[in-house]
């Protein structure tokens, strides 16, 4: 046996080992509920509302990080400035701490006793728009980061070439710069919503009601152990999964019409 033969053998070997230690876990939940079970359960009007309202709002929240994450990634990616690497790393910040820790910090911004709600008078708590800004704050970074590292990958020469050619810089940006980190700014949405789909620490603090998905997998668990919470969950998990594959395979489609 060759070296390469060897390196490729133990390589494959400790990657199967991680493919098993996510895939049995997975596996395991989804067959813990019978097909009943899980029919019965979906079809709980409460189950749908949570799931739905899951789904709802980290996809706005994923919206509002497109909106403000890819002008700030392409400020990072593209200009040095004082205080550059304070900025990434304020950023990353929701990575590192606790979520319920993230909870307790915008609890405090956003609460009914916050600054925020003694000037305009609104007060968040307990509304979708509570469990979407939980959702924005940890999951931003994924969908900043994934952009910047695009912008980073394309040479600045063909926006320069472009304003040469009397593109202004916007229309750089536009038409030379944002067609190039497509993918990026796809996978970087893919990623952020799935995360905040997942959320569970920010969201507990600042919205118990009305219930995401994984506070009612977790208030089932809670209130009647494990049999009542895993059909939730295997729901979730197979939705999600169904969901995301016609994403990849939706993405992986538009790539091959771009090179044919």
């Amino acid at each position: 046996m060759n070296k390469h033969a060897a390196m490729k053998i133990i390589f494959s070997s400790l990657g199967t080992i991680l493919l098993l230690f996510v895939a049995v876990p997975v596996l395991r939940m989804l067959f813990s509920a019978s097909p009943a079970t899980l029919v019965s359960t979906a079809g709980e009007a409460g189950v749908l509302g949570s799931i739905a309202l899951t789904f709802r709002a980290s996809l706005w929240s994923t919206v509002a990080a497109l909106f403000l994450g890819i002008p700030f990634a392409y400020i990072l990616a593209r200009h040095n400035f004082p205080g550059k690497q304070i900025v990434e790393g304020i950023i990353d910040i929701p990575v590192i701490i606790p979520h319920t820790a993230a909870g307790i910090a915008l609890l405090m911004v956003l609460g009914r006793n916050s600054l925020f709600a003694r000037i305009t008078g609104i007060s968040l708590m307990g509304t979708e728009a509570a469990i979407s800004c939980g959702m924005f704050f940890v999951s931003m970074p994924l969908l900043v980061n994934t952009v910047k590292d695009g912008f980073n990958l394309i040479d600045n020469r063909y926006e320069k070439t472009a304003m040469t050619l009397g593109a202004s810089r916007w229309q750089a940006f536009w038409t030379v710069s944002l067609p190039l980190v497509k993918k990026s700014i796809i996978s970087g949405s893919i990623l952020m919503w799935a995360r905040g789909i997942s959320e569970f620490g920010a969201v507990v603090i600042l919205a118990y009601h009305p219930m995401t998905a994984p506070v009612l997998i977790f208030e089932r668990f809670q209130s009647f152990g494990l049999a009542y919470a895993a059909p939730v969950t295997v729901i979730l998990i197979i939705l999600s999964l169904c969901i995301f594959i016609v994403l990849r395979l939706f993405g992986r489609k538009t790539r091959r019409k771009k090179y044919d």
